[in-house]
């Protein structure tokens, strides 16, 4: 085969091909299969529909590119190289080495024009959901007639992993009822995966499962036809109430005379006798790395995407004349930036929650704060998994979000949207979605479960360290202190498990003013995920503390009644009562202990030196409660640490704390024993 006879678009595809088995045989790592049978599909949505200027990679009217499928990430790097973006040759030739621009899967904020971190299956796909739900609420609140500065599409690649992952039917689902019009993906549906062809195991009628879902499907179209693919494209950007899925089919590893169908196309290096059977096959007589100049001009996108970025600010200058606190609003929630008033706020908050001194479970006092936080931040978007009634994650602010027949979001009262989702009993697929919200940028959201539940969503939890973005997850019924739901439901391992996430700030505050704390942290770190643990039963309000800083993760709440303390009791949520009945226990028999609440392990293990030796003086021994596993505890030097190392029983709360030995005089008799007394 000449390449010279071939038409532009074969030759475009040609190039993804190229540099995609050319960057895995280097690195002899890497899934070359994707990459090469989605060319084309990729050449239709790049090349004829994509809004992106490779100059402006965070222009906030883009549209947003998730693939899903991120093993195929040489897919991504060689769009972004060929169309203009800063990502040099020399960063394919690094694809998956130490500090490149190219690791193994997609990473946000390390490769410009990412936009989510995807590799975990499925996820890339909800992420999307949630940047479209994004664009449409942000749309409705913001665009005015002659003034659409908010008009942008979600496009997705996916293939048969993300599809077969639960998450996908839980993200899919939820597109389907908020009637996500703008949303459109790209299924490369190939039938081949790493054990090999699909058929045994994947089933699925995905056409009329995705119809039943409520999106517009097209095809199956043959994925290897650019100008079937583009009218497809054309035809979905019509769609005026749903989302849709184009099923393309295509052949994995094309252009591959031994590999192409093939479950060995998928996974490895094509090898070097194969790549150069393949550049023969296609007609690729360049060395490798190479792309001819002409290519490259088919490719570049740089003067399309500067002038739709220039038409586009000229219209926000216009939107920002006729409507200028709307356009400062927007600018200023795109950017992550809180009101100019937020600090005043959560010190009023605070203060208001300490001066009511109200005896609530964590979880109401959860809901208290966010009365004052939702009223002046509207860029806070709750939601709960079907227990919006036990998180307490709605207020007066929040009322339900709803969709009209048309799709449009229906308005409450004050003519905006609700601001509270109802995700149904989907976890995961809650919290995948919040990081696509959060990515997008404009909304910061949060969303509820009970804490044992976090188990279902925790690799979104995870995903939203990774990336370093702001997602709040409030986990309610921390302990076995919700009682009669029994083991099931009683969490044990799960604060622990959860503080071992990097990047995860995990809070579990001991009453109202705490809660507070914890609810203005969690909003002021634009860098982190934060999980609130909230308790189910009512806690009785804490004394002003007597030394350091609640935001700090833990300060010294109580010293010594009875003369020098002897031991610290260090001790988080439910069970700093314990803690503070322990001291007056052993005050009456004349034995001094300082009590440490400790809400926050994570925060706490940042603070400097100083501040550490000032809350757990070196020589005092350390004893720490909490109604959960001990693991974790030890690291602070304790001499004892009260806890529950097995899963709990079905009884009323305050029965099972005494049946665990987790009481004051549990607490108090522990301190003796380490004293010797």
């Amino acid at each position: 085969m000449d390449a010279r006879t071939l038409p532009d678009t074969a030759l475009m595809a040609h190039a993804i091909r190229a540099l995609a088995m050319d960057a895995v045989q280097q690195a002899n790592s890497g899934h070359p299969g994707a990459p090469m049978g989605m060319a084309e599909i990729a050449v239709a949505l790049w090349d004829r529909h994509l809004k992106f200027d490779p100059a402006a990679p965070h222009w906030p009217d883009r549209d947003r590119f998730v693939l899903s499928n991120g093993h195929a990430s040489m897919l991504l790097y060689a769009l972004l190289h060929l169309s203009g973006y800063d990502l040099p040759l020399d960063e394919l030739k690094r694809f998956r080495q130490l500090h490149s621009k190219t690791p193994g899967h997609p990473e946000v904020d390390v490769t410009p024009g990412v936009e989510t971190t995807t590799g975990p299956l499925g996820q890339g796909l909800a992420n999307a959901v949630g940047m479209a739900l994004a664009e449409k609420l942000l749309a409705h609140e913001f665009n005015r007639p002659g003034h659409a500065v908010v008009d942008h599409r979600t496009y997705v690649f996916l293939g048969d992993g993300c599809l077969m992952e639960g998450i996908s039917h839980e993200a899919c689902a939820l597109a389907g009822a908020w009637q996500l019009n703008k949303l459109v993906a790209l299924y490369d549906d190939n039938g081949i995966s790493i054990d090999g062809a699909v058929k045994p195991w994947y089933v699925d009628n995905v056409v009329e499962r995705f119809e039943a879902y409520g999106w517009n499907v097209i095809g199956p179209i043959d994925g290897h036809d650019v100008a079937a693919v583009d009218a497809a494209i054309a035809q979905a950007r019509e769609a005026a109430n749903a989302p849709t899925l184009i099923v393309c089919r295509t052949t994995i590893g094309r252009g591959s005379p031994n590999r192409a169908g093939t479950a060995k196309a998928h996974g490895e290096a094509l090898g070097p006798d194969e790549v150069a059977a393949t550049r023969a096959a296609i007609g690729w007589a360049e060395p490798p790395f190479v792309i001819p100049a002409p290519i490259y001009a088919m490719w570049d996108h740089r003067a399309r995407g500067a002038a739709a970025r220039a038409q586009w600010t000229q219209a926000f200058d216009a939107y920002r004349a006729a409507f200028p606190d709307l356009a400062a609003q927007l600018q200023r929630r795109l950017a992550g930036e809180l009101p100019a008033g937020f600090e005043a706020l959560a010190a009023e908050t605070i203060a208001a929650a300490r001066a009511k001194a109200e005896t609530v479970a964590t979880r109401k006092a959860s809901q208290l704060a966010l009365e004052a936080f939702t009223k002046a931040l509207p860029e806070m978007l709750g939601g709960s998994a079907d227990l919006t009634g036990s998180n307490l994650t709605n207020t007066a602010s929040t009322p339900a979000l709803r969709f009209g027949d048309d799709g449009t979001p229906k308005v409450t009262g004050d003519g905006k949207p609700g601001r509270h989702v109802n995700y149904g009993v989907r976890e995961f697929g809650m919290a995948a979605i919040m990081n696509g919200l959060a990515l997008h940028g404009g909304w910061i959201p949060y969303g509820g479960t009970f804490l044992t539940f976090s188990d279902y969503s925790r690799n979104a939890i995870r995903m939203a360290a990774l990336m370093k973005r702001r997602v709040i997850h409030v986990f309610t019924h921390d302990s076995i202190g919700l009682g009669e739901d029994g083991p099931t439901h009683q969490s044990v391992e799960h604060a622990a498990s959860l503080r071992l996430i990097p990047n995860l700030e995990v809070w579990r505050p001991a009453d109202t003013a705490e809660t507070a704390v914890a609810w203005a942290a969690a909003l002021r770190d634009a860098q982190r995920p934060s999980a609130l643990l909230l308790s189910r039963q009512n806690l009785p309000p804490l004394p002003a503390p007597a030394a350091g800083d609640v935001a700090r993760g833990a300060y010294v709440l109580a010293e010594s009644a009875a003369g020098r303390a002897r031991a610290v009791i260090i001790a988080t949520g439910s069970e700093v009562q314990l803690a503070m009945q322990a001291r007056d226990l052993l005050a009456q028999q004349r034995i001094g202990v300082r009590v440490v609440s400790m809400p926050s392990t994570t925060v706490f293990d940042r603070q400097d030196a100083a501040y550490k030796v000032s809350v757990l003086p070196p020589k005092l021994p350390r004893i720490a409660v909490e109604a959960g596993v001990t693991a974790g505890w030890w690291k602070y030097g304790c001499a004892a640490v009260l806890g529950i190392d097995r899963y709990g029983e079905s009884a009323p709360g305050p029965v099972l704390f005494k049946a665990f030995h987790l009481s004051a005089q549990d607490v108090a008799d522990t301190v003796r024993t380490v004293l010797g007394r």
